[in-house]
């Protein structure tokens, strides 16, 4: 079953945290932010959600730069229940669709307890000041390819983001799988 997020808190500020990446190094979210915002989204591997519209994310990443805005993913997911989410796995996943921003590593799952993380992907957009003014979907794909003349919808509000600081009050929540959990000790 697929698991939706809330609509957009606007303001909420992003929290920052320090994740190891799959390129080896060690980032604060924070730090990643481009000049006029960043976008921090929840991804897994194995997600069949994700794994439709991973070349429309990076895509989009490649876009957004262009507009000040900076990409940053982030995986949460139980490992050890999903074996296809691990961090050597990551890397693979990394590589193979040549992700052009850091893919982060939350084996803690606290980023995204914080975040308040629903489902994979789970996008978060934030403005300069890192504020929350996008919590939204890609675009009307499902776990299928949509075709390609879709709406971009994170992409249009992240370039309004850039440049009004503000986002859309019309979100569209996403869809994916549900966060893995690890089993409460």
């Amino acid at each position: 079953m697929a698991a939706i997020p809330p609509l957009c808190d606007f303001g909420w500020r992003a929290v920052d945290a320090r994740l190891q990446a799959t390129d080896g190094r060690t980032y604060s979210i924070v730090d990643l932010s481009g000049p006029k915002g960043l976008v921090v989204v929840f991804i897994c591997n194995h997600c069949p959600y994700v794994k439709a519209v991973i070349d429309r994310i990076v895509r989009d990443a490649i876009a957004l730069k262009d507009h000040g805005i900076s990409f940053v993913a982030i995986n949460a997911n139980d490992a050890e229940a999903y074996p296809e989410d691990s961090f050597d796995n990551m890397k693979h996943f990394a590589s193979r669709h040549a992700l052009p921003f850091p893919y982060l590593y939350d084996e803690d799952q606290s980023v995204a307890k914080t975040y308040g993380a629903v489902c994979t992907p789970d996008f978060f957009g934030f403005n300069r000041d890192r504020e929350l003014q996008y919590r939204g979907r890609l675009d009307a794909s499902r776990k299928e390819i949509g075709p390609a003349d879709l709406r971009r919808d994170l992409f249009e509000a992240m370039v309004a983001v850039a440049r009004t600081g503000k986002g859309p009050t019309d979100q569209q929540p996403s869809m994916g799988c549900s966060i893995k959990w690890k089993a409460s000790v």
